[in-house]
């Protein structure tokens, strides 16, 4: 009888240290997050500073008032490079309420003559796959590209994987506040 209760109590203590570590494990991914652990259409937008190609500093919070198209792409992936020639003219018709920021996960390839090539004269910004709390992980970017479209009060208004066209980046922006 002795043994069973002991046998029990051992199995009930290791059942409680599994859970305990499996809860510090989720804290700590969703810390590294940024504390979210979904994001989806109407949440806050989490605000990020990073480095243009030009050195210049650049948070998201300092477009408060616009909408803004976050693009997060990589200069070897082939719909990104597609993309790229509709984001341009997208960004030659903005307005004054506008903004692209596209945000490279690469930084460690020649961006810049990536860049050049694709005629390319909005924003662009460097993340880093190296820093522990890097801007592509807190929006959960899985796959290239990945678009959030940010409504002028900092809410995701839409998220989209893969290829965006022009009339697509157009509506996007049109619908929202």
């Amino acid at each position: 009888m002795y043994k069973r209760i002991m046998a029990a109590t051992f199995l009930l203590a290791l059942i409680i240290v599994v859970i305990v570590q499996a809860m510090d494990t989720r804290e700590e991914r969703e810390a590294e997050n940024g504390g979210l652990s979904n994001l989806s259409s109407g949440q806050k937008a989490p605000d990020f500073e990073l480095a243009t190609l030009n050195g210049e500093t650049v948070k998201l919070s300092d477009y408060r008032g616009k909408k803004v198209m976050l693009n997060f792409w990589a200069t070897w992936c082939g719909p990104c490079r597609e993309e790229m020639p509709d984001m341009e003219a997208f960004a030659n018709g903005l307005g004054k309420d506008t903004v692209i920021l596209a945000v490279n996960i690469d930084s460690q390839n020649d961006v810049q003559t990536f860049v050049d090539e694709m005629g390319v004269t909005f924003p662009i910004l460097l993340d880093s796959q190296n820093i522990k709390n890097a801007v592509n992980k807190r929006y959960k970017v899985s796959a290239m590209p990945t678009t959030y479209f940010i409504d002028s009060e900092g809410l995701i208004s839409r998220k989209h994987i893969g290829q965006v066209s022009l009339q697509s980046m157009e509506k996007f922006i049109e619908d929202m506040k």
